[in-house]
């Protein structure tokens, strides 16, 4: 009787940790989430969205973690940051941040770090051109809660809010440094199971 295990239910980074239980996953989700407050602050400072490594850190954090703890680390994060911990970009938070123009890829971080996770426990972050296609739909996913809370927080303030200036404003901008934090999260992931797999033998 084989004792493989499927591909379906391969493990992500995290798993390889040797001690288990609660405590550890928690402690993941929450490092995840203060690691993804950091990446906030390297930032370009643009309006009405800024630049920031949020996308990097939620793509790695949701490929080390899986799709659930990944997609609750982003909650949590959302969540702290709103409760006034300063996680998002230029240190801030507290719930005047839901009235921001880019709060809208904050929530979008929750489905993107599940998609990328449910994607590496199935080996799509263990080669680089796999990874590459992986992180690149992973990035995107921000982008389908982003630009319409845009458009509707511009129409709030009174600013145009018409297609193209939110495609302007907030897609066109970020194409480029998307494809770049793919790439580099497609060369970060398969060097880590390369050294896991070193250390292994």
């Amino acid at each position: 009787m084989s004792n493989a295990v499927p591909s379906t239910l391969r493990t992500v980074l995290a798993d390889r940790i040797r001690t288990r239980g609660l405590a550890v996953d928690a402690a993941l989700v929450a490092g995840g989430a203060v690691f993804t407050g950091l990446m906030a602050q390297v930032e370009v400072p643009m309006w009405p969205v800024p630049i920031t490594g949020q996308t990097l850190a939620v793509v790695l954090v949701g490929a080390t973690l899986g799709a659930r703890r990944g997609a609750l680390s982003m909650l949590v994060y959302g969540l702290a940051g709103l409760a006034g911990l300063p996680f998002f970009a230029g240190w801030t938070g507290g719930l005047s941040s839901l009235a921001l123009p880019s709060f809208g890829y904050v929530i979008g971080f929750i489905p993107s770090a599940a998609a990328i996770g449910w994607l590496a426990r199935r080996d799509w972050d263990k080669r680089f051109f796999r990874a590459t296609a992986a992180f690149t739909l992973a990035s995107a996913i921000p982008f389908v809660t982003g630009l319409p809370y845009l458009a509707i927080a511009l129409a709030n303030l009174g600013l145009p809010h018409s297609l193209g200036v939110v495609l302007a404003e907030g897609l066109y901008p970020f194409v480029i440094g998307g494809v770049a934090k793919a790439l580099i999260a497609a060369g970060v992931l398969p060097l880590a199971w390369r050294a896991i797999g070193r250390r292994s033998r």
